[in-house]
């Protein structure tokens, strides 16, 4: 990239993370690098985010407390978005530690060398399926599985049985059923694709996606236009989606009214769902680096694990910390996701969504 584009990016990234709306227990809003930053005394860690980061304000004010020390979250777009933004600061950090980058895109995070390694000690508790960086630059936080989702009272009163597994949606009796988000623009939808690379290899996935395409599956750009846009559960027209296998204990606990099922089912049959994995780095630069340290140690330690199922609807990876019971009785964990490792996902992910493009928005 041309140098003056490149520093024309990096301030246009200043002024727009400035003015990123702030996390639970963050000020209105965060400016530029706040390493050396002090407020009032009392000194600052920055933690840039993705923009589904949640945290309830009690656990991070225990930090705050524990440490002497003013948290700030800057939320910095998708998982993607924040990423790149990332990416671009790295020579002058726009935070001390990054978290929310996941498996899908977490070779291109350490072939760029934005994180400092850090192996905590709370690593020994976390199972080694999870720990996908050997060099301990990515310490994994949460996981949680994209599945597709139905609406139950649709094929109640359809009549007809729910898919069962990835076979079934070119199936004539889903016509005009399914909708999907678009992979280069949502997380979710990349790791759907990924999911049917997965199940039907590099040579198999577009014939899959070419019969998607013939039974009429709608794509959108983004989880929000899919789930509470077309599902059918908030008034669209489309009784599955694809989402998260925790997006039934969500609407259960969300419900204004009490539930005794939730509303809706998830699609997990052998290798039907993928995997995503998220992590936290310290990003290289930082001038707090012992906070950051601690930080991480935080974010795996059972109180902050504990707080994340209820916020961010994901599983923690720390085996000791508890689950809420609505996480506990409404969730359905997948037993074989489909795999597929970080270095083949980094080596095919632009083609994969390329030619996906080309069979599917053509």
């Amino acid at each position: 990239m041309h140098r003056t584009n490149r520093l024309l990016i990096f301030a246009l990234i200043l002024i727009l993370t400035a003015c990123t709306s702030a996390g639970p227990g963050q000020p209105a809003s965060t400016s530029g690098p706040t390493n050396t930053q002090e407020s009032q005394g009392t000194r600052v860690l920055t933690v840039m985010t993705h923009d589904s980061f949640e945290i309830s304000q009690d656990v991070v004010a225990q930090f705050e407390t524990q440490q002497g020390v003013d948290v700030r979250f800057l939320k910095a777009g998708d998982a993607g978005t924040a990423l790149n933004k990332a990416i671009l600061s790295k020579d002058q950090p726009l935070a001390d530690v990054f978290y929310g980058v996941d498996n899908t895109f977490l070779s291109r995070a350490l072939e760029e060398g934005i994180f400092e390694p850090y192996r905590s000690p709370l690593l020994d508790v976390i199972p080694q399926k999870f720990q996908l960086d050997p060099g301990a630059n990515a310490l994994p936080v949460d996981y949680g599985d994209v599945c597709v989702n139905y609406d139950r009272a649709f094929y109640e009163q359809a009549k007809l049985q729910p898919p069962e597994s990835l076979a079934d949606l070119p199936d004539e009796r889903y016509r005009g059923q399914l909708v999907v988000e678009n992979p280069a623009t949502s997380s979710p939808g990349l790791a759907f694709l990924l999911a049917t690379i997965g199940v039907y290899g590099e040579q198999g996935y577009l014939e899959y996606w070419n019969a998607l395409v013939a039974n009429d599956a709608l794509v959108v750009n983004d989880w929000d236009s899919a789930y509470y846009g077309e599902f059918t559960l908030h008034g669209g027209t489309r009784p599955l989606v694809v989402s998260y296998g925790s997006s039934p204990p969500a609407e259960v606990y969300f419900a204004e009214t009490p539930l005794d099922q939730a509303p809706t089912g998830v699609v997990t049959a052998d290798r039907s769902c993928f995997r995503q994995i998220e992590f936290v780095g310290i990003l290289a630069g930082t001038q707090q680096r012992e906070l950051a340290q601690a930080w991480v140690d935080f974010m795996l330690s059972t109180t902050f694990q504990e707080d994340m199922p209820l916020n961010m609807f994901v599983y923690p990876v720390n085996p000791n910390a508890a689950l809420p019971a609505v996480f506990s009785e409404y969730t359905v964990i997948p037993e074989n996701t489909a795999e597929l490792s970080p270095d083949s996902i980094a080596a095919g992910r632009e083609g994969w969504i390329e030619a996906w493009t080309g069979v599917v928005l053509r």
